[in-house]
């Protein structure tokens, strides 16, 4: 993948207002050739002309409730009509876009040793559609692991402006930690503690356009009312002694990047 911003440029001010503030922009890195392909790419999987074993589908809603998600169902078949889709490191090209020597840069500064990923998702909002994300943190026991990581990075697939339900997030809610221990959708009582409205940033993105975001920030998202579809990636980063402590299935193993 060619690469639209300097490789070797200044992280200090990035990773400053990210500790800060539990987001960062960190600027575009594809060019108009890259997100074609990755877009293409994206259509052909969803659609099912391109299958690799074990990727995680989520359909969507036809209401927009993030609470008439179904869960466990997986592929349905062919259609546009998918909110994400995990394991995409199984796609060399997305798995490229994984280990883009940007990214490398920036989660060597934050994380120490070795470095694998939790999860790579792409997280699809169709035309005129989608499904309001409700504000909710990346972590805590759901996530089964002996320890919470901290960074994620969002790439723009295609543009997410206000209209098409760009990031939403409250600046330094991170720095609490967890608001429960489950972690996962924040309940409304604790949402309560906050002027939300008052204090809500909207972070519109480019295609192209990278943006780090704090597991522990709050953040969330809204429909989707443009003619075209609105997807991001987002791949979770954390340290290779992070160690998946679920019982009831065999634990996790996690795919290592940066080799």
């Amino acid at each position: 993948m060619d690469h639209e911003v300097d490789i070797d440029l200044n992280l200090e001010p990035i990773l400053h207002q990210y500790r800060t503030l539990g987001y960062a922009r960190v600027g575009r890195i594809l060019n108009e050739s890259d997100l074609a392909a990755l877009r293409d790419r994206a259509n052909q999987i969803m659609l099912g002309k391109i299958s690799y074993p074990g990727l995680f589908f989520q359909a969507d809603t036809e209401t927009g409730r993030y609470e008439d998600l179904t869960y466990k169902k997986g592929y349905v078949g062919p259609g546009l009509n998918y909110r994400k889709i995990e394991k995409l490191e199984k796609d060399p090209l997305y798995c490229a876009l994984i280990n883009h020597p940007v990214f490398e840069r920036i989660a060597r500064a934050w994380i120490a040793g070795d470095i694998v990923i939790y999860r790579s998702v792409l997280f699809n909002k169709p035309a005129h559609g989608g499904t309001v994300l409700p504000w909710h943190q990346d972590g805590g026991s759901y996530w089964g692991l002996n320890q919470n990581p901290t960074l994620q990075i969002w790439t723009a697939i295609d543009d997410a402006d206000v209209e098409s339900g760009c990031l939403e997030v409250i600046p330094g809610s991170h720095i609490n930690g967890l608001a429960t221990p489950l972690g996962g959708v924040i309940p409304d009582h604790v949402l309560k503690t906050r002027n939300i409205e008052a204090e809500k940033v909207l972070v519109p993105a480019k295609a192209g356009d990278v943006i780090l975001v704090h597991n522990h920030l709050w953040h969330g998202s809204g429909l989707n009312h443009t003619n075209k579809p609105r997807r991001g990636l987002t791949t979770c980063y954390m340290s290779a002694d992070t160690r998946c402590q679920r019982t009831k299935r065999a634990p996790r193993t996690f795919f290592p990047v940066f080799r």
